[in-house]
C-alpha cells in the first residue's frame, strides 16, 4: 500500500457541536466533554465510549486512556458513520441519521 504524500485525517460530529467547536477553537475529547455543563448530541455508542474512558489505555502512554484523546480516522467514511446510516444496531441510541453529521477533515 502506498502512503499518500499528504494524508488526511477525519472526525465526525453532530452538527449541534459545531458552534462550541468554533467558539472554543478546540475539538475536545470525550473525557473533557463529560465534564462540560452543556451537553450536546452524541453520535457514538455509549458502551464503546465508556470502555475508551475507563479501560483502554494507549500502548505508547500507559497512563493515558483512549477517551483522553480525540479519535481521528484515516478513512473518510468510518464504521460509525455506516452504523448511523443503517440505523439498525441495538447499541446505537442516536437515530437521527447522517444529514446532521459533519465530516471534519485535516491534513
Amino acid at each position: 500500500m502506498t502512503i499518500p504524500a499528504q494524508p488526511k485525517i477525519y472526525h465526525i460530529v453532530h452538527m449541534e457541536r459545531l458552534p462550541s467547536i468554533i467558539s472554543d477553537q478546540y475539538l475536545w475529547c470525550d473525557a473533557k466533554m463529560v465534564g462540560r455543563s452543556q451537553q450536546e448530541t452524541t453520535i457514538g455508542m455509549n458502551h464503546i465510549k465508556q470502555r475508551r474512558l475507563h479501560e483502554l489505555c494507549l500502548n505508547s502512554h500507559p497512563h493515558l486512556h483512549v477517551g483522553d484523546c480525540v479519535p481521528f480516522y484515516f478513512c473518510p467514511r468510518s464504521i460509525m458513520l455506516y452504523l448511523i446510516y443503517r440505523a439498525n444496531d441495538a447499541d446505537l441510541q442516536y437515530q437521527d441519521g447522517q444529514d446532521v453529521v459533519i465530516h471534519l477533515e485535516a491534513d
